[in-house]
């Protein structure tokens, strides 16, 4: 027998300390105003120097959650990590993150790390929940760790940026139980975002194809899901208004602004007669790979759905728009956020979707409901506090910080001492940073009590 609701006990996020403002880096950067704020919904920007890596945030967020939940290493039975910030070609950041089970004697914990662009978070959420529920369980806790640092070239892709982490404490008789058997998914080869230079950092990119190849992903991943909850419910076609609040994987918050349109689009192609279109009616015999095409139609949809979006969907932006891009963790950000954002009386009894894209690609649309309080998870977050105690840092400096990890990539043999800045000026209390990277490039953290 399966154990009973499968799902999230506990959440920790992490971002870094300091941050840009996208409206001084429009400046900055010479472009219109607007460019950055409105065209891609965004307002700040996380940034770190050289001394944080993958690792060092994924130990900040794993140690934080074991300490202000009181999770004992010895209770954790599996651990998967989903990042693409690969540092190293075969040790896995899990591997790293098990010096922190070293006082515990638990070594007995399975799982590695997941890698697909923006998806293997998603990937290391589904195989945890499978662990729980199979025969290997061993009825400990499983832990989820999506990780990354979002870096691009100097250039219109670099205001997309960000960095920050998400864990995930997976087990049953949970608070936040994810649906059983509503998992869609959509999986092809495409070549929209890769990153084929393992000498850099960045990104080879084709923005116009990765927008592309989202919207097309979360139409077929919704009507599939659509088709499965038919089937799994014996109920009529659902719509978007199943729903209570929708969750998107945020790579730039305006491209979920027009994703959750795109949903009303394909309510629309069911059921066009419904009333809420009366005001479309123009587009009901255009085909889909048009209406992926149309400004005009995308357009008119935003304003069909923008009501609804004002109120399940953008408060949950709150941490995208003001960190950036955080690849795998972006998704679980936009989670952390509604967690922490919404009285947990008023959550009880909701359901959730949540669409998670990573290019090349890998996509999945799924749901949870959250069946019992959350009060503790809430107070623990508290993530509009967190971005607030943040410190604002100027364009310039932003790009001295970029140039230098670009300068430091691979480097080994050397005492890593950022950009100047102290200890205390950029890093959180409790934030692992790197000290030290060994002549056979062996990386050594320390962390700011």
């Amino acid at each position: 027998m399966y154990p009973q609701n499968v799902g999230i006990l506990a959440v920790e996020i992490y971002f870094p300390k300091r941050y840009v403002d996208q409206a001084e880096l429009e400046k900055f950067d010479g472009v219109s105003t607007g460019r950055y704020t409105i065209g891609l919904g965004q307002t700040r920007m996380g940034f770190c120097d050289d001394r944080e890596d993958v690792n060092s945030i994924a130990l900040t967020t794993v140690q934080n959650l074991t300490e202000k939940y009181n999770i004992s290493y010895k209770d954790i039975g599996y651990l998967e990590v989903g990042t693409e910030t690969i540092i190293d070609k075969s040790k896995s950041v899990k591997s790293v993150l098990m010096q922190l089970f070293t006082e515990s004697g638990n070594t007995d914990v399975g799982g590695i790390d997941s890698k697909n662009a923006c998806y293997g978070g998603t990937n290391a959420l589904f195989n945890a929940l499978n662990w729980v529920e199979s025969s290997s369980w061993d009825g400990r806790y499983a832990l989820v760790v999506a990780a990354d640092i979002a870096v691009y070239a100097s250039g219109p892709a670099r205001p997309t940026g960000g960095a920050g982490c998400v864990a995930l404490l997976i087990g049953k008789d949970a608070p936040i139980v994810f649906d059983r058997g509503l998992r869609a998914t959509h999986m092809i080869h495409t070549w929209d975002f890769y990153k084929p230079d393992l000498s850099s950092e960045f990104p080879v990119v084709d923005g116009q194809l990765s927008n592309s190849c989202y919207l097309k992903s979360l139409d077929v991943c919704y009507n599939r899901y659509v088709e499965k909850l038919i089937a799994k419910e014996q109920i009529e076609r659902p719509t978007i208004n199943y729903f209570d609040y929708m969750l998107f994987h945020a790579p730039y918050c305006k491209l979920v602004q027009k994703s959750y349109a795109r949903l009303f689009y394909n309510d629309f192609v069911y059921n066009s007669e419904d009333p809420c279109f009366k005001d479309v009616q123009q587009f009901k015999n255009m085909n889909a790979e048009e209406s992926l095409q149309s400004k005009e139609l995308e357009k008119a949809f935003i304003g069909v759905s923008k009501p609804s979006y004002t109120k399940k969907v953008l408060p949950y932006l709150m941490a995208a728009t003001q960190v950036g891009n955080m690849y795998c963790a972006s998704l679980y950000i936009c989670l952390a956020t509604l967690l922490s954002n919404v009285a947990p009386e008023e959550l009880l009894g909701k359901r959730v979707g949540m669409f998670s894209y990573g290019s090349g690609l890998a996509s999945s649309f799924f749901s949870f409901q959250i069946v019992k309080p959350i009060d503790q998870i809430h107070k623990i977050l508290d993530i509009k506090n967190r971005l607030d105690s943040r410190v604002k840092s100027s364009p310039e400096k932003f790009n001295e910080v970029m140039l230098l990890r670009e300068e430091t990539h691979n480097k080994n043999d050397f005492d890593v001492v950022g950009d100047g800045s102290s200890v205390e000026e950029a890093f959180f209390k409790g934030t692992y940073y790197l000290e030290k990277i060994d002549e056979k490039w062996r990386r050594f953290y320390k962390r700011r009590i």
